[in-house]
Parts: structure tokens; sequence; C-alpha cells
């Protein structure tokens, strides 16, 4: 007995990407927007204040509080835009891991001083 697996399109069997798509993508602009607000709240001294949020973590506390917030705010965006549909998980993918590549150059020491 052998089993066959038949391919369905997305359209006919009521399978999306959309949402996953959304997560995705999201979590590359939260990842990226942790580094620059990391970088930012290092070198503007009056955004490093407006930053703090929790007094013995400093600024840090704001700028991961801001990268949460802005992460969530992204994803729920995007889900409900994409929800429904499928969408090129390809490019989304390959945009998402650009931004978390990028976040991670930013982070790294002599790169972040540059700035």
């Amino acid at each position: 007995m052998s089993i066959q697996k038949t391919s369905v399109p997305a359209a006919v069997s009521g399978l999306t990407n959309g949402s996953g798509a959304a997560a995705l993508l999201a979590a590359g602009v939260g990842a990226f927007l942790l580094a620059v607000l990391a970088i930012a709240a290092d070198r503007i001294p009056s955004l490093s204040k407006t930053m703090i949020f929790y007094r013995p973590t400093g600024p840090l506390s704001g700028v991961t509080t801001s990268a949460i917030v802005v992460w969530l705010i992204v994803w729920a965006v995007l889900d409900v835009r994409w929800k429904n549909r499928t969408v090129a998980l390809g490019r989304i993918a390959a945009w998402a891991l650009a931004l978390l590549a990028l976040s991670l150059l930013l982070t790294f020491p002599p790169i972040a001083d540059l700035f």
C-alpha cells in the first residue's frame, strides 16, 4: 500500500501564510528597532533620559519596552492585513533575516561605536 501526497493550493485548501509572515517580519523589525534605539539612547542624552522607565536599569528599560511595543504593533497591523492572504514568504523571510543581521551588526561594539 502506498500513500500518495498531493499538493493542494492554498486557495483551495483555505490555508494561508499571512499570519506567519506577519510574525516573521515583525520580529525582524523589532530586533532592528532594538539595536537602533540602543545606539541612539547611548549617543543622545535627551533620548537617554526619556528612555528611563525603571531607574535601576537606566535607559535600557525604555529601549527594550519601546522595541517590544513597536514589535507588537507591527505584528498586529501586518496580521490584520495579511491574515487571509498567501504572501511571498521567501521575500518576507529575506527581509526579516536582513533586518536581524543588521541588528546583530549594530549591537557589535566596534560597529556601534562608528555611530
